[in-house]
Order: structure tokens, then sequence, then C-alpha cells
């Protein structure tokens, strides 16, 4: 789980095993290992204390000698190697009731309740369970809180009192709403677990994320130079299970509808995420967050059969289909996969308000559709790549230092924008590049009569024709659209050679990120980033 709650600054590497003691842990060779791997500046966290209870003579170790013995040879022999030693306790168990000797052992072998640990501790949830009386919880561990503590003050090592920080949760929710933290599960719920389960050690998903939030919090006091790495996210998409969702489409899925004055955040961690994701209207202000890797990928493409045997058509080709307003991206790639097959849509973006930062939107024909009339959308430091028409559609769009790259001969952009519209595309301080051989691309090509597209100050690579600008067969077109350049440069950059049609501008006044953007609510995103703006829905 930390993971997710610490910048891609942090590299976490997990050595923790289920069911080993601080005594089995190096009787197995696995503090060899991790110190093996120890570097000048690495913090290792440790954490022993609920194995170490057991009676079983190869886990058993004595709070006060031998546990606190284990404890130093980690701490010392982490600072050795130059590595900085972090100390935890132990969690509560969630055991409420009587503090009486029984019920202190029976909680301690309850621990190993998994297939395979201790099948006869096993408690299902079809049995009759277990009464607890009163709110309190029942301290099962004993002098083994004490012995991180104690080695933490003798040898001055950062210390981290998670048992508190999960007592007061845990005891605070209460017998009944805590049990939603645990692997408490009901009877039939579950098919791998037809009689349910009833777990009072073990997290789960839930539960695992918001005890992880209190911790790095809890780091981040006990350490303040890691203080600076801590994140918080509403929800995080794992593949390897260390979020609350395996899929992106859940996370959204998850987001309340029109949660009105507040972002959630989502977490993407690294992976491909082969999925067709829809953010439906409801899911209002929501900011996509990516770790380096994270790829929303799909492959459909216009001449698809579906369901029907009907063509997909463009417009449901889409990897991705974007139409709540507020939406922000960041670190995301949207790709189409299906290759040189024609149409084939990587992000559909019909939602007003729009922000990607540092996106990438990959494929061949018809990348990114800028579908919504009316509708506003910035794109920042992002790449866009394509054949024919990859940036195309009604909506008002600024890239703002963009690189776009041709992959082939064709049209970079294929703006539809409506007549008296006063914006269509604006491209400020972008790079256009293109592929070993392409030695023929337009600008634009108008979809629509009145399509506009502007490029002010761009680095014009070499492919780009000294026409520059495609009337599509319609010399009509010529009249209605509006296509400008200004202090374009390059060796693509050729105004005097451009289309009798286009327009060298004088001057950028009325071109300004935020005019183009002012609309009757005074969006702007170059100012304010993702911060929302005031609204009454």
């Amino acid at each position: 789980m930390l993971p997710g709650f610490f910048s891609e600054d942090i590299r976490v590497d997990n050595h923790a095993m289920n069911g080993r003691s601080s005594k089995s842990f190096i009787d197995e060779g696995r503090w060899d290992k991790v110190l093996s791997l120890i570097k000048k500046g690495d913090y290792v966290f440790i954490q022993f204390g609920h194995n170490d209870e057991k009676p079983k003579a190869d886990r058993h170790t004595d709070p006060g000698t031998t546990f606190d013995t284990n404890l130093r040879k980690f701490v010392n022999e982490t600072r050795a190697k130059g590595g900085i030693p972090v100390l935890f306790n132990s969690i509560v168990r969630r055991n409420f009731g009587t503090a009486d000797e029984k019920a202190v052992a029976q909680a301690i072998i309850q621990d190993d309740i998994r297939k395979g640990i201790n099948p006869d501790a096993k408690h299902e949830a079809s049995q009759a369970p277990s009464p607890e009386k009163g709110d309190k919880l029942i301290d099962t561990h004993g002098a083994y809180l004490d012995s991180p503590r104690n080695v933490a003050k003798e040898l001055d090592v950062p210390f981290v009192d998670m048992n508190k920080l999960t007592h007061d949760l845990v005891e605070g929710m209460g017998p009944e709403e805590s049990k939603k933290l645990f692997m408490w599960v009901p009877a039939d719920a579950v098919a791998a677990m037809p009689k349910g389960r009833e777990d009072n050690t073990h997290l789960n998903v839930h539960g695992a994320r918001v005890i992880a939030g209190l911790t790095v919090d809890a780091i981040a006091k006990a350490v303040p130079e890691l203080a600076e790495y801590v994140r918080h996210y509403d929800f995080v998409v794992a593949q390897d299970g260390s979020g609350d969702f395996f899929t992106v489409q859940e996370a959204i899925n998850a987001v309340p509808d029109f949660r009105k004055n507040k972002r959630t955040t989502i977490l993407v961690r690294k992976g491909v995420y082969k999925e067709k994701l829809i953010i439906p209207e409801s899911k209002i202000n929501i900011s996509l967050l990516g770790q380096e890797g994270a790829v929303i990928s799909y492959d459909d493409y216009a001449s698809k059969p579906n369901v029907f045997g009907e063509e997909k058509s463009t417009s449901g080709s889409s990897s991705c289909y974007i139409y709540a307003p507020d939406f922000y991206a960041e670190n995301i790639t949207f790709e189409n996969t299906s290759g040189p097959v024609g149409q084939a849509v990587a992000c559909f973006v019909s939602a007003d308000r729009v922000y990607f930062k540092n996106c990438r939107f990959l494929g061949f024909q018809d990348t990114l559709y800028t579908y919504g009339k009316g509708c506003r959308q910035y794109y920042e430091d992002c790449y866009i790549e394509g054949t024919v028409d990859f940036i195309f559609g009604w909506s008002v769009a600024v890239f703002n230092r963009c690189h776009i790259h041709s992959k082939r001969d064709g049209y970079v952009t294929a703006p539809s924008t409506d007549k008296g519209q006063k914006y269509g595309y604006v491209f400020h301080d972008c790079k256009l590049t293109a592929a070993d051989g392409v030695q023929k691309v337009y600008l634009s090509r108008p979809w629509r009569p009145y399509a506009q597209a502007v490029y002010i100050h761009c680095d014009m690579g070499k492919h780009i024709l000294p026409a520059g600008w495609n009337n599509w067969d319609n010399k009509e077109a010529e009249k209605t659209v509006f296509y400008a350049e200004y202090d374009s440069y390059g060796a693509g950059a050729n105004p005097k050679a451009r289309a009798a049609f286009s327009h060298q501008l004088k001057s950028v006044k009325g071109y300004e990120i935020e005019t183009v953007f002012a609309g009757d609510d005074g969006w702007n995103p170059v100012k304010n980033g993702s911060g929302l703006i005031g609204i009454k829905r």
C-alpha cells in the first residue's frame, strides 16, 4: 500500500513476509537479503511483534531480552551499511471484550486463520460468533509494544507508535463499524469463501489503505525528511493489488455522483490498463494522476464490427470517453493500439474545462477527438501523435508547449468549428516533428467550413509542406475557414509560400490562453492549475 502514498521519488521495496517473527526472519536468511540491498541513505522500516508472541520455538522471542536483541541487530546493521532505521510497533488486533489471559491467548492464536498456517484456529462467519462485550479493545500485545519504543529511545532511532494510531481508530469506530477494516466476510458473499470469514488481525484492502494513510502521516512527523514526498489520494488503481481497485473504470464508478466543490483524486499506478474507459457526466471534478508508465489502452476502430455486426464508427472506436466537466489528467497515456486501420480514436473528449498535463495520446488516424461543442480543453506539455486528422473536432482547444508528431504523410488537424464560434484550435509554442521519411504534412484541413486553427510561435519541422494549409478539395471553404500563424520558425516555416487563404498575424492580441478560455466563468488553467471555479450547478 505504501507506494500509493509517496511520490515517485520514493521507491518502496517490500520484504515483509506473512507469519515471520524477528527470529524466523533472521533464521530464514531474510534479513541477510535485506542487508545486502541496503545502500547509503536508504530508509529501513522495521516492524515485528505479532509473530514474536507465538508460543512455537521457531518464532517466539521475549520482550526485554531476545526480542530487543533482534531489534538492536536490525538497527545497528542497517546503520553500518549507511541506512537509516525506523522502528514501528504492532497494530492492534480487533478484539473487544474482557481482558483476561484466555481471551488474549485466543486472540494471538487466531492470527493464523489462513489456510495452511493454523487451520484449527479458523473461525467461519456461518458459525456462532464469539460474544463481544463492551466498546473497549483488549490489549493483546503487552510488553511487545514497549520493546520497539525502548530500543528506539536507547539507540536514538525514529519511532512510530502504530499501536496507538490503530487503537484510537479501531476503538473509535467501535465493535461493529471496525469490522469494515478487517477480513470480515459474510457467508455466501464470496465464492472462494462460501462459509465466510471472521478475522480480527488481518486488514482488508480498505482497512490497509486507511491505516497506511495514517501511517505515512506519522512517518512524516517522525522522519521530517520524508514529509515532502507524502501524497494522499482518494483512490489508488494498481494491477498488483496494492490499491483500492484493479481497473480505472472501477475507481471512476466509485466516485460519488456530482461531488461538488472538491476534487476526487485517483492515482493510477504503473501498468497498461486495457479497458474501454468511460467517465460519465455525473463524475465531475476528477483528477486522474498517473505514475510513470500508466497507460489506458484499447484497440477498437471505426470499421470493427460491434456485437450486432454493425461498424463501431469513429465515435465508437475510442479507448477513453470523457463527458464529465472539470476533469484533470496528468502523466496518463491514452492509446489506441489498433494500428493503421482507418479511424481509431484514443481519447474522445466531450466535456468543458478539461485539462491534460504531460499526457500522451497515441494512435494513427483520428487519435484525439475534441468532440464537445462549446467545450474548452487545455493541453499542456502533452505529446500527440498520428497520421491523418489526428486532432479533430468541434471544441475550443489550446495546446501549450505540446509535441505534435506525424507518423505518416497527412494532416495534423481537422477542426469542425461551428459558425460564429470565436476560437477553434490554438497552438502556443508547440514543436511539430515527424517520423523518418515523412515529407508531406499539412497543418490543417477543414472538416467543416468554419474550421479555425492558429499556430503561435511554433517550431515547424521540414515535413510541413510550404503551402501549409489544405482546403479538403472544397474551394468554397477557403472563404469561411480561419487558418493563421504567428512567428512560426524552423525548416517547415514558410510564410511567403503559405496558401493564399491563410493569414500571417501581426499580433497575438486576443489569443492569450486566458482570453481564449475566459467564457462566462473566467476559467484560467494557466493561472489556477486544476483549481475549481465557483459554479452553481
